[in-house]
């Protein structure tokens, strides 16, 4: 994602500024939001069985579209959250502070490396999604954009645990130098 902007030498020169850090910033809502809605659809269903003991513990098939909807529903409230975030945060800002600031996200090459393996991973998740195809019937508007927002955000999240596998497992954390 990062790698699709202009970056200048210089923050003073950066185009595009607000794009970029509204971009940044929803994003991350979105894989934060992702990952609580992943947490929390797996601790609770366990735990519910624990202490209500009432029903068995769902198969997988049947946890998956729970798991699709809590993250789904998790991305589209932390894109929320965050966008209200960022314009509490940045309202009044001159247009240097976003510049600056955007210019530092297109810098920093861990940011813009982790951006990618995130960007993969919600693209993945989203044909996931779509190679899946049906839902449980009859879910209309409402179940497919949950859905297709579990299966980015499910996406999103892997390919950060994919990048974090990569950089500090196989890597050790260093990177080329070039």
């Amino acid at each position: 994602m990062s790698r699709l902007f202009p970056h200048p030498p210089y923050a003073e020169d950066q185009p595009l500024s607000r794009t970029i850090l509204t971009t940044h910033v929803l994003y991350r809502g979105f894989q934060t939001g992702s990952t609580l809605g992943l947490l929390f659809a797996t601790t609770t269903q366990p735990l519910l069985h624990l202490l209500l003991r009432r029903h068995p513990p769902s198969p997988v098939g049947a946890f998956w579209p729970q798991l699709q909807r809590a993250t789904g529903l998790g991305a589209a409230l932390g894109t929320a959250a965050l966008a209200v975030g960022l314009g509490a945060r940045m309202y009044g800002r001159e247009e240097i502070e976003w510049r600056d600031r955007s210019w530092r996200l297109l810098e920093n090459r861990g940011q813009v490396e982790v951006d990618d393996w995130g960007v993969v991973g919600t693209v993945m998740g989203v044909v996931g999604v779509g190679v899946r195809g049906r839902g449980s019937g009859g879910e209309g508007l409402g179940g497919w954009w949950r859905r297709v927002l579990g299966g980015a955000g499910m996406g999103s999240v892997a390919g950060v645990v994919g990048y974090m596998a990569w950089r500090y497992g196989i890597k050790g954390g260093r990177r080329d130098e070039s």
